[in-house]
């Protein structure tokens, strides 16, 4: 074993990038190669780590099954860091096959992680979870274990369980202090911060104040009536009605929401569902149409009755109606929740985690950079966005997931 390597390999697992250079830096060889392309990944190099982990694969050679596949594993790690979610997964799922077959359980699970860590960014959480149950986390290495209850508090909180997902950060400060890696441990205080930091504000009778992501959660459990404008979604305890792909009906219900228990005057909800500012007939008829296909969505959960002076909302079940908004209002409110965690996306990453059109993506990262929200660097292929996290909010709620249905 060269000591040189074995001492690189254990400064890079400590979190000491330079430590391992100063022993590698000079040398050509494959692990020194590969050791160079991880420690320039912790510092933030990625595309230099990129091409030297692909020369390192190169130099091991096809008998070096174990070494490639802990280069290809090292270079999903640098794509998933970048959010190039295009990443090959079957090349990693082989990876992770080679690993376990040579008993390198570790880099094994690592392998895992990191596609569950994929699924949680493009909102799959069912995957995610089922991708977890899969781990014994007692058995893990302190780095990893902090990883682990990273992924499971990132599923709890877009899944609106503050509780599990601060007894998961309990877990992964403990572990992250005794892998004693500082990015690490600023990984978990960063994440803790997001449970402490306002997810919406609240709209109800007499109010409107910002609201911690543990606050929402009881809301949609107490049994109210919640317009959520955060996720476009319409809910109660036990139901919940999405009017994603309505974006009319849902700039109906909201503005029914915030005037209840008060009537909205038909003027005002032309000039709110269709920007109408001279009305005529034609918006007028349109308004009664919209009306009606509100009144079949939200049935089972609310009425919709006429007044004399416009409509008003009639829970069915709930005793008060409450709007949950975006703690900041933004046209693009959902792609700046994908940019707000501080980490550069190109612009295919964003649509598919998303779920959007490039065009789609591109048009509001554009409208973002005029506005000096974003900005960008690079061309091409390896032009990325990135803007610094908006001051006092989180984005969770924004960011792709399931709807909350009891």
């Amino acid at each position: 074993m060269d000591p040189l390597i074995t001492a690189a390999g254990q400064a890079l697992a400590a979190g000491d990038p330079l430590g391992a250079l100063k022993r590698v830096a000079l040398r050509d060889d494959a692990p020194a190669l590969a050791l160079r392309g991880i420690a320039m990944a912790q510092l933030g190099d990625l595309d230099r780590a990129k091409a030297l982990l692909r020369k390192a694969a190169r130099a091991f050679g096809p008998k070096a099954a174990l070494a490639r596949a802990r280069c290809v594993v090292a270079e999903a790690e640098i794509a998933l860091v970048s959010r190039d979610l295009s990443f090959s997964g079957k090349a990693l799922d082989m990876a992770r096959g080679t690993l376990e077959r040579h008993g390198d359980e570790a880099n094994a699970a690592h392998a895992q992680h990191l596609e569950v860590r994929r699924l949680l960014l493009l909102g799959r959480l069912a995957e995610a979870e089922g991708a977890l149950a899969k781990f014994d986390a007692a058995v893990l290495p302190a780095a990893l274990r902090a990883a682990h209850e990273l992924v499971i508090a990132g599923i709890a909180m877009r899944r609106l369980r503050t509780q599990k997902a601060r007894a998961a950060l309990v877990d992964a400060e403990r572990a992250a202090r005794q892998a004693g890696i500082p990015a690490l441990m600023a990984e978990v205080e960063s994440t803790c911060h997001v449970l402490n930091t306002p997810a919406a504000r609240l709209i109800a009778p007499g109010e409107d104040r910002p609201v911690l992501l543990e606050e929402v959660e009881a809301l949609l459990a107490s049994g109210v009536l919640v317009v959520d404008a955060c996720r476009h979604v319409v809910c109660d305890a036990d139901t919940a009605v999405s009017l994603t792909t309505r974006p009319v009906l849902f700039a109906l219900a909201r503005a029914l929401g915030e005037a209840w228990p008060a009537d909205v005057p038909r003027s005002t909800l032309l000039a709110r569902a269709f920007r109408a500012k001279h009305a005529d007939e034609s918006h007028r008829a349109r308004l009664r149409v919209e009306i009606g296909r509100l009144r079949f969505k939200l049935r089972t959960l609310s009425d919709v009755s006429a007044t004399t002076g416009g409509f008003a909302l009639a829970p069915r079940r709930a005793r008060k109606v409450i709007v949950l908004a975006p703690p900041v209002e933004d046209e693009h409110a959902t792609v700046l929740a994908f940019l707000a965690d501080g980490e550069s996306w190109s612009s295919s990453a964003l649509s598919l985690a998303l779920g959007a059109s490039a065009r789609t993506v591109q048009r509001a990262l554009d409208a973002l950079a005029s506005a000096g929200k974003v900005q960008s660097y690079g061309r091409g292929p390896a032009r990325r966005w990135i803007t610094r996290p908006l001051p006092g909010f989180t984005t969770t709620l924004l960011l792709p997931g399931p709807l909350p249905s009891g």
